[in-house]
């Protein structure tokens, strides 16, 4: 679970990097919902593992939680959050 909730957020991160541009800044929309299903695979991970391996769902947790603040912020930014 820890390295499905890493890998899944490192696919957020690279959505997120390529979602900062103006014109493709719609897709926050489709990365939030994106980014907590990788949040909550994470905390099912430190949930269900040993405290000694929970190292990589803890960087998924991490992760996710940065790209789905991100993406929030990028759209009241843009206005894009009513």
């Amino acid at each position: 679970m820890g390295l499905i909730s890493l890998l899944w957020g490192i696919v957020a991160m690279i959505w997120m990097i390529l979602a900062l541009i103006p014109v493709i800044g719609i897709t926050n929309w489709l990365l939030i919902p994106f980014a907590s299903i990788g949040a909550i695979i994470a905390a099912i991970g430190i949930l269900f593992t040993r405290s000694e391996r929970r190292g990589r769902a803890k960087a998924g947790l991490v992760i996710n939680g940065i790209v789905i603040f991100v993406a929030i912020w990028r759209l009241g930014l843009g206005g894009g959050v009513l």
